[in-house]
């Protein structure tokens, strides 16, 4: 099994500590391939980032289409899911969102759900977000003042930080606690045994349901708003995502 992870940040030192992470949890038989996106912000942290970052996420998809084997399954490793419905739109194959799957994972544990974060702007972001895929009265967010990719350079200094806002939100009432954005991927197994309910790593949840999509392999929808872009003319985009979309 092939996956194609997608980092819609810009910052490949991230790309390549999420394949590496993502591979690690995989195990055998599933290769985890990297495609960075080649403009827009090194680490996701406002609304303009996140809205140049979806652009972004469909021309490393189409580039990575057009340069390699198709893969079986793609995820979308950027917590708030930037353009993942119009990734869906546009790829052959099944797209799973590091934040989508994170928050259904955590719904399935606990009715109160917790997200933890890097960056004060994620907050408003994140609660928008779970309010549009139907958990907004369920999900509250904290952040770090750092943003991920600080957390992520020095996460020994951050993990206390981590902790204390954590049990923030357990004493808010949360039932189960994602720790969302590429920054914060791989510190769930260090923060869970301070903490009295479950931790979920966010590339993790998304990585689980990529595999499982691969492995399901459900038929593309011919009919609908789910089937694929219908051709249409297009000016001053990247040659792959022009391709794809012009047909």
């Amino acid at each position: 099994m092939r996956l194609l992870l997608l980092n819609a940040n810009t910052d490949t030192a991230i790309t390549d500590r999420m394949v590496s992470l993502a591979a690690a949890v995989a195990g055998p038989g599933v290769t985890v391939a990297g495609a960075t996106a080649r403009f827009g912000a090194r680490y996701i942290s406002t609304r303009a980032a996140a809205a140049i970052a979806a652009h972004a996420a469909l021309d490393a998809l189409a580039d990575a289409l057009a340069s390699g084997a198709r893969p079986d399954a793609v995820l979308l490793a950027c917590f708030g899911d930037p353009g993942l419905a119009a990734l869906r739109e546009i790829s052959p194959v099944p797209v799973a969102g590091m934040a989508e799957a994170s928050l259904f994972a955590a719904a399935s544990l606990g009715a109160r759900i917790g997200v933890l974060t890097g960056g004060a702007r994620w907050v408003p972001m994140l609660e928008e977000y779970a309010a549009a895929i139907g958990l907004g009265g369920r999900v509250r967010v904290r952040a770090l003042p750092q943003t991920g990719d600080a957390i992520a350079a020095d996460p020994d200094n951050a993990l206390e930080g981590l902790a204390d806002a954590a049990r923030a939100i357990v004493a808010d009432g949360a039932e189960a606690i994602v720790l969302g954005g590429a920054g914060l991927a791989g510190l769930a197994p260090r923060l869970a045994p301070r903490l009295p309910v479950p931790v979920l790593d966010s590339l993790a949840c998304g990585l689980a349901q990529a595999v499982m999509l691969a492995r399901l392999g459900p038929a593309r929808a011919s009919e609908g708003a789910s089937a694929r872009t219908p051709p249409g003319d297009v000016t001053g985009l990247g040659a792959a995502l022009s391709a794809l979309l012009g047909g």
